[in-house]
């Protein structure tokens, strides 16, 4: 039995001072529709009733226009069910409606830039294996309880209203007291702002930071989404050169004898995509330096939630004095990206601005999904998560290293790291990187070679697999197919990269 299905008001041009019949009209109005593809075969059409009162005529006027229709063997009706577009439309009427659907999507009239190049994203399934990148594992994600949370919060009053565009303040405190407890820091809600996603956050950054023009010094193998954030703001972006440990502070301060340096944005934690944690004495060398230039530090953490081995590093931020570290975070790795939850930690007038600029962007964040996770976190639920997560992720990481150094024993080299998503490998002299992860993608298996972390988009004898969203099988099998693809690279041969 069908059920009745309410639909959109059809919008259909009528003129009662014109020479043909209303009747006429609307039939005409109806088929020209279906001829044109905008009503499609099988569709509902409006209810008599419901059509009548939209055009302010008589019902049976729309009965004629109908039965006109159903004649000429545009619509068929059933006294039950409804009148509905014909599925017995000749195929050359259908080719007619493809056609002029294709013109309908028309080229702009006016000129304008093109976005930015957005960097190609594999699609699981059919058997895919993505080793690309730092993506957390969502089956692991407590739905239940988020889904628990959320339905709480839905039924707070007021909670489907405007709020502010700082966030709501139970998440900010519960926020603060991570940030207490596992990063060093001591925000005041004021000093906090929750945004839908750290991409935002960067985004908002650079929007009420820059102006054109703004030099921002970035590593030269880097995250190139934070790059596109800063250059929408019209920033000019500067290089800067990375060693086994990190930014070389030495190539920091030759910028600042060349230019006037706006900001500086690191991943210091693991760095973005080769892993290494920054030394403590080059964060102390690059905290002085940005004081006295009055440089802002942009402090990416963006998985500093996983560590395994040893105690973590705490951020630039803890240490920072002098007011000039804009310390972005994101809860996206801890529970699922799809849930658009990060935050920004800066001195309070800095958040202000963030939150001026953020009323015309965005207004506002799921009010409801940041009560849902503030009550997560003062419950301890999102920290026995990641507790869980990290057993997992270390043994995973664990497995994937073994894999590749069994698969791989003399083309690649790289040292496990002690927290993140991913390793960063080295590759043999002679191994084309980016030849073999075309060839490992037809082998159904997806890695990122270090060109897509170039600033110059260069080929560099490395590449980034990560562990985290697979099990103990798909990464096993993942090294296999890799190293299977290997000879298409060249590196038939390949010896033990030094």
């Amino acid at each position: 039995m069908d059920v009745p299905v309410r639909t959109w008001d059809l919008a259909l041009p009528i003129e009662r001072d014109a020479a043909a019949p209303v009747v006429a009209q609307i039939a005409r109005a109806i088929s020209g529709h279906i001829t044109a593809g905008r009503l499609r075969p099988g569709e509902r059409l409006p209810g008599t009733r419901d059509l009548s009162r939209i055009l302010h005529v008589h019902r049976n006027t729309v009965l004629a226009a109908y039965g006109e229709l159903g004649a000429e063997g545009w619509v068929e009706t059933s006294p039950s069910r409804g009148t509905f577009v014909s599925r017995e439309i000749p195929s050359a009427l259908r080719a007619r409606q493809v056609a002029r659907g294709a013109r309908a999507v028309r080229a702009a009239g006016y000129p304008f830039e093109p976005g930015p190049r957005a960097r190609e994203t594999s699609r699981r399934g059919s058997g895919l294996i993505e080793l690309g990148g730092g993506v957390p594992d969502l089956s692991l994600v407590p739905v239940a309880a988020i889904a628990r949370a959320y339905r709480r919060a839905l039924r707070r009053p007021g909670i489907l209203d405007y709020g502010g565009p700082l966030g709501e303040e139970r998440l900010r405190e519960a926020i603060g007291a991570m940030l207490r407890s596992t990063r060093g820091l001591d925000p005041d809600p004021a000093g906090l702002i929750v945004t839908r996603g750290s991409q935002f956050a960067l985004a908002l950054v650079a929007r009420a930071l820059l102006r054109p023009g703004d030099v921002v010094g970035v590593e030269e193998l880097g995250y190139p989404s934070a790059w596109e954030a800063f250059l929408a703001a019209g920033a000019r972006l500067v290089p800067l050169p990375l060693d086994e440990s990190g930014l070389r502070v030495d190539g920091l301060e030759a910028l600042v004898r060349r230019e006037r340096v706006r900001a500086l944005y690191l991943t210091p934690q693991h760095q973005y995509p080769t892993t290494v944690t920054l030394p403590a004495g080059r964060r102390l060398a690059i905290l002085k330096l940005a004081a006295a230039e009055r440089i802002v530090v942009v402090e990416d953490d963006y998985d500093g939630d996983f560590h395994y081995d040893g105690r973590p590093v705490l951020p630039l931020a803890s240490s920072d004095s002098a007011g000039i570290v804009v310390y972005v975070g994101t809860l996206s790795k801890i529970l699922a990206p799809a849930l658009r939850v990060g935050y920004v930690h800066a001195p309070p007038e800095v958040v202000s601005c963030l939150a001026a600029h953020r009323r015309y962007l965005d207004a506002q964040g799921d009010r409801a999904m940041e009560l849902a996770i503030a009550e997560l976190l003062e419950d301890g639920e999102i920290q026995q998560h990641v507790w869980r997560m990290r057993r997992a992720y270390a043994e995973r990481r664990d497995v994937l290293a073994r894999a590749l150094r069994e698969a791989l024993p003399d083309a690649l080299d790289f040292t496990v790291p002690a927290g993140g998503l991913a390793l960063w490998c080295r590759t043999a002299p002679g191994i084309d990187v980016d030849r073999w992860a075309a060839a490992a993608r037809e082998k159904g298996v997806v890695f990122a070679p270090a060109s897509e972390f170039a600033f110059d988009g260069r080929p560099r004898p490395a590449l980034r697999v990560g562990f985290a969203r697979l099990g103990e099988r798909e990464l096993r099998e993942g090294a296999r197919r890799i190293a299977a693809a290997l000879p298409s690279a060249g590196g038939g041969a390949a010896r033990r990269p030094r």
